[in-house]
């Protein structure tokens, strides 16, 4: 059973040398100060914006629009609608999804694909989004997508972009989604780094109504 207001993680932990996309530098995360030896602890991390669970915004691949930093916060959370795609290969519009999306919403697609996280099949074989469906979430004025895999789409990312001109956010490589799994009601939360770049690390939350 569910607890009513259970919060739930839908966020890859951040560690050294994690997965990073196809041709993007290797994460450094590591220990610059030692309490036994300086009377303190302290990480140090250098990692690109596209690392782990992270929200692509509009400056990724727009040019003059806004750093994450100047987005305003009542963007970062909404009504969440999970969409259970486990086992395809292509995301297809439903006719049902007329009935499930709402301007506003933050819609999560379960597609399984997380499982492979960490070998290279992750980055190379995973579930995306048809145009059709694209347009639908466009017309329907969804606040954001996520997806439990490295991008809703391939190159040359003609659904990134569209998502993006329309002002919808790309939440990539959630996990825990199927938590959620026949919940009627939840929220979601996403808060990046207040951070000057395009794009950023952030802390996917699910609240459970």
């Amino acid at each position: 059973s569910v607890n009513y207001h259970m919060l739930v993680d839908l966020t890859r932990t951040f560690i050294p040398d994690m997965p990073v996309y196809p041709g993007d530098d290797a994460v450094k995360l590591y220990q610059t100060r030692n309490i036994s030896e300086d009377g303190y602890n302290n990480y140090r991390i250098e990692s690109g914006m596209h690392v782990g669970t992270h929200l692509d915004g509009p400056l990724h691949m727009l040019d003059g629009e806004p750093f994450i930093s100047e987005i305003s916060v009542d963007r970062f959370f909404g009504r969440g609608v999970l969409i259970d795609v486990r086992g395809k290969s292509e995301i297809n519009f439903e006719k049902s999804f007329e009935q499930k999306i709402f301007p506003g919403d933050i819609v999560l697609f379960l597609t399984g694909h997380n499982q492979m996280y960490g070998s290279e099949e992750y980055f190379e074989n995973y579930p995306v989004l048809t145009e059709p469906l694209a347009d639908f979430l466009v017309n329907s004025k969804v606040n954001m997508i996520g997806v439990d895999t490295p991008s809703p789409d391939m190159s040359p990312f003609i659904i990134h972009k569209r998502f993006l001109k329309a002002n919808i956010f790309i939440i990539e490589n959630l996990v825990n989604l199927e938590t959620l799994s026949g919940i009627k009601k939840f929220e979601v939360y996403v808060f990046p780094l207040k951070i000057q770049a395009d794009s950023a690390p952030v802390r996917v939350i699910a609240r459970v109504l």
